[in-house]
């Protein structure tokens, strides 16, 4: 309790405003600079499904008061807070000094946390990069994390990364009242679902990936050898994978808590929601470990292809260089430059010993061919 009221004590000092007056921003943004935005992307009240209209934007301090004072709940959407901005909202609504940690300094894998009366969830968001074609250095996937505070009254969502906004998933709860009005496991549930769906439409390009470096390495190249293709591309490729993997594992047992424990945070109605989140979850997941696999096969036939091609080389080097032997041994005999030497004033003897080493080269050339060495 003494670190939760540590954390009430920090608070944004005012600072004088365009006209000189002394203005007070609220504890949520003390270290941002005054030309640069705040952490707060969105921050509304919903009473009864529907967003309580408000003349100006609402601090966290103001929503949460009318929380307690009308009922509904608050929803706070936070983008790459520093530690002091987050502070005074975590005061404010009493969260877990390790979760505040967790949730500003981000590089989280997926997880479910029970903090006294509020949840803390992490996920893992997924972004396929588009390319015109896969290199050894390509991106194929970018990850960002999104972590959620559910309580009773208040929803609190902090994301990290360029990727993954929540600004359309809020707008699509709004144009649903019925269920937003389930209150904060609603929204919940819904972005467990945006992430899951976002896994999805990832693992149908990665595996629009795969299936040309498969094509590349399992075609015929020229004269029909097989020609393989740069093994520094599939290990780019089974990297990316990696990184998708250990976005995707972790979530799966935290989605089949959230489905088959019950939870007092969670509305009853919403929960066997997310059964279907959680199998397809396990449905990427089996998707993902199929990729690694499949990567591993195709990047060993690759390798065993880059040595079936050298050994190709090493017989044909060897084979010419044993059909060059019969005239190098025939011309060193007859270059030893002795006088008394077979034929060697013969006047037939240049012609048909050039006709023997031509013969036998022929006869070498045509038996290394029917064995398959040329």
């Amino acid at each position: 309790m003494s670190m939760i009221r540590d954390l009430r004590a920090v608070v944004r000092p005012a600072r004088p405003s365009a006209g000189g007056v002394r203005v007070d921003s609220g504890p949520y943004d003390s270290t941002r600079d005054p030309a640069t935005p705040s952490a707060v992307v969105d921050c509304a009240v919903y009473r009864h499904g529907a967003r309580v209209a408000s003349a100006q934007p609402l601090t966290p301090q103001e929503a949460m008061r009318q929380v307690r004072r009308d009922g509904g709940f608050v929803w706070i959407g936070l983008h790459e807070p520093t530690e002091s901005e987050f502070s005074g909202i975590a005061g404010e609504f009493g969260l877990h000094p390790l979760a505040v940690e967790d949730a500003v300094q981000a590089h989280q894998r997926p997880k479910l946390e029970r903090y006294d009366d509020s949840l803390f969830t992490v996920f893992k968001t997924i972004h396929y990069v588009e390319h015109d074609r896969l290199t050894a250095n390509s991106e194929v996937v970018e990850t960002g994390e999104v972590m959620c505070f559910t309580g009773k009254d208040f929803f609190i969502t902090v994301r990290h990364g360029g990727q993954g906004s929540l600004r359309a998933l809020r707008h699509r709860l709004q144009d649903d009242p019925e269920l937003l009005a389930k209150g904060p496991s609603a929204v919940l549930h819904a972005i467990a679902d945006h992430v899951v769906d976002g896994y999805i439409a990832v693992a149908d390009a990665v595996q629009d990936d795969i299936d040309e470096v498969e094509t590349e390495v399992f075609s015929p190249g020229r004269k029909g050898t097989p020609r393989g293709t740069d093994a520094g591309r599939i290990y780019q490729l089974k990297r990316e994978v990696l990184e998708f993997k250990r976005a995707v594992s972790p979530l799966l047992r935290p989605m089949q808590l959230l489905s088959e424990r019950p939870m007092r945070l969670i509305d009853p109605d919403i929960q066997k929601y997310f059964r279907d989140v959680a199998d397809h979850v396990a449905r990427v997941q089996e998707q993902v470990i199929g990729f690694d696999e499949l990567l591993n096969s195709i990047l060993q036939a690759n390798l065993a292809q880059a040595s079936v091609a050298q050994n190709e080389d090493m017989r044909k080097i060897t084979s010419w260089a044993a059909i060059i032997a019969v005239p190098t041994m025939v011309c060193g005999v007859y270059g030893m430059n002795f006088d008394y030497m077979p034929e060697l004033h013969w006047k037939f003897g240049y012609p048909v010993v050039m006709s023997v080493m031509v013969g036998l080269c022929v006869g070498i050339h045509r038996t290394l061919k029917r064995n398959g060495w040329l």
